[in-house]
């Protein structure tokens, strides 16, 4: 257990001691050594940010540098108006038609919600608890990245979890992206979110069900291991899997899941007149970015996201929260 390894994971990974205990607790689902193999990545990915950091001329520091991008909106005149953007928070609704979706679930409703950056401006969550309270649905999924940065210090993520879980009605499954850490895990389950990390549950209504799947992010940590996640998938199932990126898209076909719900992209966050996005954060075909599309039988959907990262800003592609609404009948996007 994690809790017998202090003497090499307190200084190597730097776990305090309410981590080492919490995370030991998650040893008997997830097994011992994709628990530490998590935590080594994450170790591995902060030491090479901070390398990258103090690098002149690296590439990616300049391209996310987040004094140069509100020196650019500023020079152009929109950055105040990139700012007020980013809390304008559009309902989106996305209707989801399967042949075989159980008569029960016709008309199942779920709120996804995706990169809601906590922390990266001080009124957004109040924005996007005013925007969710009066919506009505059945189940809430949330398709990761909770912290602003993509290492240190996460308990603001917490914290607007917390006030969030309060406002969520029924029963809110949630997955990790690559701005979280497995540190965060135990705590949000205490708080009320039930998280799918390579594992899958059913939704029964009534005599019937359909199947929810969650994988862990696929993008810094390649921990996404989409077949474990479909094993109890009974053959022939309405199954519907949560990835944090769209990248997992030819896997999840293939494992022959009915919808994917993901976001990560933030749909370019700073885009082009027409939506078009200077840069996109997924090695995925550019028609994924932002909306609902399709792979095969699959259909996906890749959420904007409702919170904004590196700024606060968005231009030409506004923040949001979706509706997506299971109907029988023939498939369509």
């Amino acid at each position: 257990m994690i809790v017998s390894l202090i003497p090499h994971l307190e200084s190597e990974l730097g776990l305090t001691p309410d981590e080492k205990i919490a995370l030991a607790s998650l040893e008997p689902r997830f097994g011992h050594t994709y628990v530490v193999q998590r935590l080594r990545r994450e170790a591995e990915y902060e030491a090479q940010s901070l390398r990258e950091r103090t690098q002149l001329f690296n590439r990616e520091h300049w391209l996310s540098n987040p004094a140069l991008i509100r020196g650019g909106l500023r020079l152009l005149g929109l950055h105040a108006r990139a700012r007020r953007n980013a809390l304008a928070i559009e309902v989106r609704h996305h209707e989801v038609r399967l042949p075989d979706l159980p008569d029960a679930f016709d008309g199942f409703v779920l709120l996804h919600l995706a990169d809601l950056h906590f922390g990266m401006n001080d009124q957004f969550l109040d924005a996007l608890l005013q925007r969710i309270e009066p919506l009505r649905y059945d189940l809430c999924v949330l398709t990761g990245d909770y912290r602003a940065l993509t290492y240190g210090p996460y308990r603001e993520a917490l914290e607007g979890l917390e006030r969030l879980r309060a406002l969520i009605k029924g029963p809110a499954y949630a997955i990790l992206g690559n701005h979280d850490t497995i540190r965060m895990v135990p705590a949000m389950e205490r708080i009320g979110y039930q998280l799918l990390l390579n594992e899958a549950t059913s939704l029964a209504l009534g005599n019937e069900a359909i199947y929810l799947a969650g994988v862990d992010d696929a993008n810094f940590y390649s921990m996404a291991h989409i077949d474990q996640a479909a094993r109890d998938i009974p053959a022939g199932a309405v199954s519907i899997l949560l990835s944090h990126t769209p990248e997992t898209y030819r896997q999840a076909a293939d494992a022959t899941f009915d919808l994917m719900l993901c976001g990560h992209t933030h749909g370019g966050q700073i885009c082009l007149p027409g939506g078009i996005p200077i840069r996109t954060e997924a090695t995925s075909p550019r028609r994924f970015v932002k909306g609902s599309w399709r792979y095969g039988r699959m259909i996906g959907y890749t959420s904007t996201g409702a919170g904004t990262c590196i700024v606060d800003a968005r231009l030409n592609c506004p923040p949001e929260v979706t509706l997506h609404r299971l109907r029988r009948g023939s498939a369509s996007i």
